[in-house]
């Protein structure tokens, strides 16, 4: 059985061969601090963040698509291929799992070694790009570019991809997880309103915008005002997300901006001629398309299934590997 695993700093997604994506679950996970002894993982964990009592913490255990707790992730690993996979395991999995295009050889390794001991026979490593491009239905063989912007949680990668290789590319640590504390500082900072990780995406989820939306949307807001100490719900609408988000996004486009720049004049063109696509859980965010279209002048689509393509590209990556493993 292979398995493709999208480790992302957000979510975790499981591709599974001929299943396709069997499992996407947030890389949350729950301990208690006194027995060391893991409580919960994936959505039960994120449920507890900023909820829990003294002795219990949830962590991230991936921070901008790097591993920072090394136990915790390989815990993490073992328990979502195990939950993917099931009881019937005869043989060890191959597994492909991707990670950010800037990613240091010892951040590589981690993951590797992470994998390895969560009971991989073999371990692939996939960049995140080309995986984001295979799941979009791009074919990356062929010798001509394509544009691949990649918004995740703790990182967006934007690479340029021809003949089944990354051409120029960048990896930026600003990505969905940023979109939220730039809402969370423009509450406190507008409204005098302290609010937690998970009513910032839920306000970023519901009408948080990267463009002028046609009507202007609100939601209701609670959190504690920081100058009573008591709770207190306010109205927030589009635009002032927008406001909120605006220097997020536009480091995101400047780093697509700075990828064209580089990028051969032939690919150039061929990008000129096919647009861009997005994809990843982050371009899911109001009007990212239409901001990098107004800023670069290229069409920008987003990609059929942006939150999974990088998961099924991880996966038909581990087919196309042993389909040419077979033939030889």
């Amino acid at each position: 059985m292979d398995i493709g695993i999208d480790l992302g700093t957000a979510s975790i997604l499981v591709y599974v061969k001929g299943k396709g994506v069997v499992l996407k679950e947030p890389s949350v996970v729950a301990f208690d601090r006194d027995t060391n002894r893991i409580k919960a993982i994936g959505e039960e964990a994120r449920l507890m963040l900023g909820r829990t009592p003294g002795n219990i913490v949830a962590v991230r255990p991936l921070r901008q698509g790097v591993i920072s707790d090394y136990t915790v992730t390989e815990k993490m690993l073992k328990y979502f291929i195990q939950k993917a996979v099931g009881k019937q395991r005869f043989r060890k999995p191959l597994i492909s799992i991707c990670v950010p295009s800037g990613v240091t050889e010892v951040e590589r390794k981690a993951v590797e070694d992470a994998a390895f001991q969560a009971g991989a026979r073999d371990v692939k490593i996939i960049e995140e790009p080309i995986a984001a491009a295979i799941g979009a239905g791009i074919d990356i063989a062929r010798p001509c570019g394509n544009m691949i912007v990649d918004i995740g949680g703790g990182t967006s990668d934007i690479a340029v991809i021809s003949l089944g290789g990354t051409v120029v590319s960048t990896s930026i640590k600003i990505a969905g997880d940023d979109f939220d504390d730039a809402i969370v500082r423009y509450m406190r900072k507008r409204h005098n309103l302290l609010i937690g990780e998970r009513t910032a995406e839920d306000i970023k989820i519901r009408i948080g915008s990267a463009f002028p939306r046609p009507e202007v949307e609100e939601v209701d807001v609670r959190g504690r005002n920081l100058v009573t100490g008591l709770p207190k719900t306010i109205t927030v609408t589009s635009e002032e997300t927008e406001e909120a988000l605006k220097d997020t996004t536009l480091q995101i486009v400047e780093a697509v901006h700075s990828v064209l720049e580089k990028t051969p004049p032939e690919l150039a063109a061929d990008i000129a001629d096919r647009g861009i696509v997005l994809t990843g859980g982050g371009s899911l965010l109001y009007g990212l398309e239409e901001l990098i279209e107004s800023k670069t002048g290229i069409t920008t689509m987003t990609a059929e299934e942006p939150m999974t393509a990088v998961a099924i590209g991880t996966g038909k990556y581990v087919e196309f590997l042993s389909g040419t493993t077979n033939e030889s």
